[in-house]
Parts: structure tokens; sequence; C-alpha cells
């Protein structure tokens, strides 16, 4: 890739991992309509690298205190609401890794369709809106328990198929809960370290063992844009969000939606 090609989908990336409109349907725009290739492993293994640290950076003292507790509770001291938050994390994870396992391979093949992805895109952004109009938002994340994350972590695999979002999805469950706004993402921002940790992970390990020349300008170029955008985006949302609510991003999501159904046929 050359640098331009690099730092667009670098941003895309870094912006979409954490807005609720879904990064296949964006990454999958630039192929469309320039003719870029595949960015490759050591492009997915970068952008991998720079969203985890962005959102590790923007949220490293309520991690801390979360692991710190953790830690604490498995000691033998008694449960704090950040250790509850640890645990809430961990089961709200679980559903995605085992719903990525059984279903890894129609994802990579079926699910990457145009047409699925503007489905995808337009149905989840409708539930957006509906979940960001009826819920109660009245609980703060203090209250998030294991049954409550359990629900959050199987609306979080639906996010597999892409188009969905997984911040979107994951947002619209926490809102449908009754969650605040600022709750709502801050678990969701919290529930994707794991995964992208995990998929990050995994991308390494094709990458080593796929036996190819590192290219490490593109992974150093990768890991800084995406982690500046990311950083951004989790910044600039968390400020924005309970001014302009999710409607924008709904009517974002119906007009992409449509785009690309449109492209499709």
């Amino acid at each position: 890739m050359d640098v331009l090609q690099l730092a667009a989908l670098a941003i895309i990336q870094g912006l979409t991992e954490f807005l609720p409109i879904s990064s296949s349907a964006h990454l999958i725009l630039p192929s469309q309509l320039f003719g870029w290739s595949d960015q490759g492993l050591a492009f997915d293994v970068a952008v991998h690298i720079g969203s985890l640290g962005a959102v590790l950076f923007a949220f490293r003292h309520e991690v801390w205190r979360i692991i710190h507790a953790w830690f604490t509770q498995l000691g033998g001291r008694g449960q704090t609401p950040e250790s509850r938050l640890g645990w809430a994390i961990i089961v709200g994870t679980i559903p995605a890794v085992i719903f990525g396992l059984l279903i890894e391979d129609w994802v990579e093949s079926a699910g990457r369709s145009v047409l699925v992805i503007a489905t995808t895109t337009i149905v989840f952004g409708v539930l957006l809106g509906i979940a960001d109009k009826r819920g109660s938002r009245i609980r703060p994340i203090e209250t998030m328990s294991l049954k409550t994350a359990l629900l959050i972590g199987l609306a979080q695999a639906i996010a597999l198929i892409p188009g969905t979002s997984r911040s979107g999805i994951t947002m619209t469950a926490a809102l449908m809960l009754g969650f605040t706004r600022q709750a709502a993402a801050r678990f969701s921002f919290l529930l994707s370290i794991p995964l992208i940790l995990a998929a990050g992970s995994l991308k390494g390990v094709e990458l080593v063992q796929a036996g190819t020349t590192t290219q490490w300008h593109e992974i150093f170029l990768g890991v800084a844009f995406s982690f500046v955008a990311a950083w951004l985006c989790i910044r600039l949302f968390l400020v924005a969000l309970d001014k302009i609510g999710m409607m924008p991003f709904v009517i974002y999501r119906l007009l992409l939606g449509i785009a690309l159904f449109v492209w499709a046929t």
C-alpha cells in the first residue's frame, strides 16, 4: 500500500471501531470506489494495536482500578463496584468468543457481501435509534450486573455479522436495558479491550505463520494513524454524546446503507 491508502484506511478503522456506524461498511467502500486491494495481515495487526492502545490510554485510570480491584477480590477481599465491572467485562466477552468460533467460516465467505452489510447497517441503525429514544437512560455503569453484562455480550456476538457495528449493538443493548448514554458508551469501550486484544493476537500469529517479509514502516504508520484517530474519536464522542444523542449516527447509517444498496444493485 502507498502511504495515502494506508493512512486513509487506518484513520477509517480507528474512527469507525468505536463509533456506532460499522467499520465493515466503511472499509468496503474504498475498495469498491477506488479499486484498492486487500490491506493484508500487517495492516490488520497495526490497526488492532493502534485501536487497543487508544482505548487503553483513554481509559487508563478506569482500567487500572478495575484490574487492581479484580485481583484484590481474588485475593480474598470484598467485592467493589470496580471488581464487579471487571467480572462483567469477562462475562460480556464470552458470547462473542463462542459465536466467533462457530460462525467464523460463514463470516469470511457469505457474511462480507455488500448486500449483507447494507442490510445490517440499516436494521441495526434503526434499532439504535429506537433504543436511544425509548430507553429510560437512568442506570449508571456502577449498576452493571453479570446478568445485564451477559445480555450485552450476547448482543455483541451479533456484531460478528459485518455491518452490525460492535460498538453500535452493545450501546443499543445497554440503552434498552436502561443505562445512560455515557454508561452505555463506556461499557462498550471497555468491553472492546479483550476482543481487540484477542483479534490482534490472532492476526499477529497469522502474520508470523505466513512467513512473509514484515513491512515495518506500514505497521508503524498503521499503528500511529489508527491510534490518533481512535483516541480522538473516543474523547470527542464522550464529550458530545449527551448533547447530540444517537440520532446523527442513526441517520448516517440509514444513508450509508441506502448508498450501499444502490452500489450493489
